[in-house]
């Protein structure tokens, strides 16, 4: 790889002494100041509240992560149950307990980083192996809040391990058996999430074809072998995984396979997702600066055939689902950053500086365009930038040709403007949610509306004695700030709620054990969130039975509170 991407010259610059002591401090000190304030205002998403919310309140009426829903796998459950001992060791308020969380997460990722940077050094330049590493990192470091310690980004750390352990040790057995554990668990993370875990074999399979082949024939038994050693460790394992695809009334399965429908859904869904972290706008621009550096007719054919695969596999992530999630494709981002690395480093004769510019722009971006009038903000307006992005790319891949050197210290201010592009995520103006190309949400108003949540959430809690048991009629966020123990395995009523969408939700065995929850040995109290469970809305059996057995406040106004707390008859 060394021998098509850079010189002999940037092999001897790198490797020499020509360069300042001081030249990585100034990426390094900017970076650093970048994920300190991440870590201190990024704040958690309403789905890692949702599964903090199971765990602890599940936790209190004494189940394990191994036995309580959080709609995740076991695997996960319990990677964020350990992450949350870490954070309730040290104490604090809900704001200091989800900044030491995400602190965690930043070394986690900070580790994944590191052990790339150790691997690719055998086998690219010092300065490619730093600008690939470190932009992959700081992807993770930095990624934006609906992404952050989700499965997906979960099982992209774990393959981004996987990859460093298949390429890091000389001998290529033990090296694919050190990657099998770290790939094994990233399927683990959701299932869905196995696509992560081909594409870093994928990753592995352009560098070295002989080791991704042994990493593939060890990673696929291994996976199994998780697998089963989930299913014996909760009893309810194998039960979930059938049932828990079944509650998604958008999965393909119920679906069915509709190609103009994914295929118009996926154009739009990447344009939202481009908006969101920009840095998935300069991937095309930086694959076809990789590959302006290739040598060979047929390895450019090859390369980009994997590049399709691995674009493919991290889209079906998002499309087998069939929600839509933005964080469904927090691969994206990543392998754009380490591919926008390898892309600026790998020049052997002149810096892009053209394609730097347009980095450091797009660093603004976001927050320009959640500012932009609503009836500017369309899809193709997005992918407009990103075309942009392939312009300056070309540009500079012609310019390259010429035989002009810029040398080892222009690559810093390079590596700033990509610095500047990943931090895009993390300004309060920046949008967290995007849809259609519109801006629904921006950061900001997600904090504001989740104190209000936490403001209502207070309101119910004191209207109940200390430490009295619930059953939460309410989503997660709810759950999260109210905090009261649960009483049964079910501290989120999920499938109770999703009955009011899929009416055969009732017929599965989840289902008839989350209800249970309502009348066998039920709580002194339930805690209704009337926009999400909607009365009269959910199976009618279970409507009646939950008045049989809680009396809740009528609504008189409109409109009327959206959590209530319902007494025990």
């Amino acid at each position: 790889m060394a021998t098509t991407l850079a010189d002999d010259k940037v092999v001897r610059l790198v490797a020499g002494g020509r360069r300042s002591p001081l030249w990585w401090a100034a990426v390094a000190l900017p970076s650093a100041v970048a994920v300190v304030y991440t870590v201190a205002t990024r704040r958690l998403t309403g789905d890692l509240h949702y599964v903090l919310a199971a765990l602890r309140t599940g936790g209190k009426a004494g189940y394990s992560p191994s036995e309580v829903f959080t709609h995740r796998p076991f695997f996960y459950r319990w990677f964020i149950a350990l992450l949350d001992d870490l954070t309730s060791f040290f104490g604090g308020s809900t704001a200091v307990r989800e900044a030491l969380m995400g602190a965690a997460g930043v070394l986690l990722a900070a580790a994944a980083g590191h052990a790339l940077f150790l691997a690719l050094q055998r086998r690219v330049t010092g300065r490619e192996a730093a600008l690939t590493a470190g932009a992959t990192g700081l992807a993770l470091a930095l990624a934006p809040r609906n992404d952050f310690l989700q499965p997906e980004w979960t099982a992209v750390v774990l393959a981004v391990f996987g990859v460093a352990a298949a390429l890091g040790p000389e001998r290529p057995w033990r090296a694919a058996l050190l990657a099998c554990l770290p790939l094994g668990l990233a399927v683990m993370m959701k299932y869905s999430t196995a696509a992560t875990a081909a594409i870093g074999i994928l990753l592995v399979y352009v560098v070295d074809r002989g080791r991704a082949v042994r990493t593939a024939l060890i990673a696929v038994p291994a996976s199994a072998a998780l697998f089963g050693l989930s299913a014996l460790g909760g009893s309810h394992e194998l039960q979930w995984t059938h049932d828990m695809p079944l509650i998604n009334q958008s999965a393909l399965s119920r679906t069915g396979i509709h190609p103009h429908f994914i295929l118009t859904r996926s154009y739009e869904f990447l344009a939202d997702r481009a908006i969101a972290t920009p840095v998935l706008l300069l991937a095309p621009g930086a694959l076809l600066l990789v590959l302006s550096r290739v040598q060979g007719r047929l390895r450019r054919a090859e390369i980009l055939l994997v590049a399709l695969l691995i674009g493919s596999a991290a889209l079906a992530v998002v499309v087998v689902q069939g929600n839509w999630f933005l964080y469904h494709a927090a691969q994206m981002p990543v392998l754009a950053a380490a591919l926008w690395g390898l892309a600026v480093s790998g020049s052997r004769r002149k810096v892009p500086w053209l394609f730097a510019a347009v980095s450091l722009a797009y660093g603004v971006l976001p927050v320009l365009y959640a500012q932009a009038p609503t009836a500017d903000q369309r899809p193709y307006v997005i992918w407009a930038f990103g075309l942009l992005a392939l312009l300056a790319a070309l540009v500079d891949a012609v310019l390259e040709r010429r035989p002009r050197s810029d040398g080892v210290a222009p690559a810093v201010l390079v590596a700033l403007s990509g610095l500047a592009c990943l931090a895009a995520t993390i300004w309060p103006g920046s949008p967290h949610l995007v849809f259609d190309g519109k801006v629904t949400e921006t950061s900001s108003q997600y904090l504001a509306g989740m104190r209000a949540t936490q403001k209502e959430a207070d309101r119910v809690r004191a209207e109940m004695p200390a430490n009295a048991p619930v059953l939460y009629l309410a989503f997660g966020d709810t759950t999260y700030y109210v905090d009261h123990a649960a009483q049964c395995r079910y501290p989120i009523s999920t499938f109770l709620q999703r009955t009011r969408y899929l009416p055969d939700v009732a017929d599965l065995k989840s289902f008839k054990e989350n209800a249970d929850c309502v009348d066998h040995h039920p709580a002194p109290y339930a805690v209704l969130e009337r926009p999400w469970f909607r009365p009269g809305k959910v199976d009618p059996e279970l409507w009646r039975r939950i008045k049989a057995v809680y009396d809740c406040p009528k609504t008189t106004a409109s409109p009327g509170p959206r959590i209530v707390l319902c007494v025990r008859r």
